[in-house]
């Protein structure tokens, strides 16, 4: 390369030089040029060789290695794009199934609830006839009570009705029937009522 390079400042001088015996001719070929065009073209061609030996070729590598890289980054890209397919059709899969399983847990839940719902039913028909019988004891016991009451109101009313008439003139046996008729009349009918 130095030698391309001095060679080219020598012909720069030599051209100066004999720059003055060309002014006489139009175009001068004369052997002394044809070598050192030839040695120029040689040199160009050397330093081509050389530049591209070491400035070309790694470049060139370079290249090789960057679509190297893009070729592998688009197949690892279709890859992962299949990859990615499979797992969302897995994922798909998945969340019918959980769908499926949702779906069930609700209608279970929903026949549970229907089931306990029978149940507080049942039990609350079950308090209900029991508070009605209870209810229906209280009033029976209630009426026997009345009539007891009203028996002994009755009593002691047909009494001293009895004792007024009485001492107006009865003597005590017919105060007894009298009584006892006055019981047989109201009798029955008036203590259901």
């Amino acid at each position: 390369m130095c030698n391309s390079v001095f060679f080219l400042i020598k012909n720069v001088v030599f051209l100066a030089a004999t720059t003055d015996e060309m002014n006489n001719r139009i175009f001068g070929l004369d052997p002394q040029l044809l070598a050192d065009s030839s040695l120029l073209a040689l040199s160009v061609f050397v330093l081509f060789v050389a530049l591209s030996y070491l400035l070309f070729n790694p470049a060139r590598d370079l290249l090789n290695k960057r679509k190297d890289k893009i070729k592998a980054d688009m197949d690892a890209s279709i890859s992962d794009k299949a990859t990615a397919e499979q797992l969302k059709v897995e994922y798909a899969a998945k969340l019918r199934a959980a769908d499926r399983e949702i779906d069930e847990l609700l209608s279970n839940a929903r026949k549970k609830a229907q089931i306990r719902e029978a149940e507080i039913i049942n039990e609350a028909k079950i308090q209900a006839n029991l508070m009605i019988e209870r209810a229906y004891k209280e009033i029976e016991l209630e009426r026997n009570k009345v009539k007891d009451e009203v028996k002994n109101e009755m009593i002691t009313v047909a009494s001293y009705m009895a004792s007024k008439i009485i001492e107006v003139s009865m003597d005590k046996t017919i105060q007894t029937r009298l009584i006892e008729n006055a019981l047989k009349e109201m009798g029955e009918k008036t203590w259901l009522n």
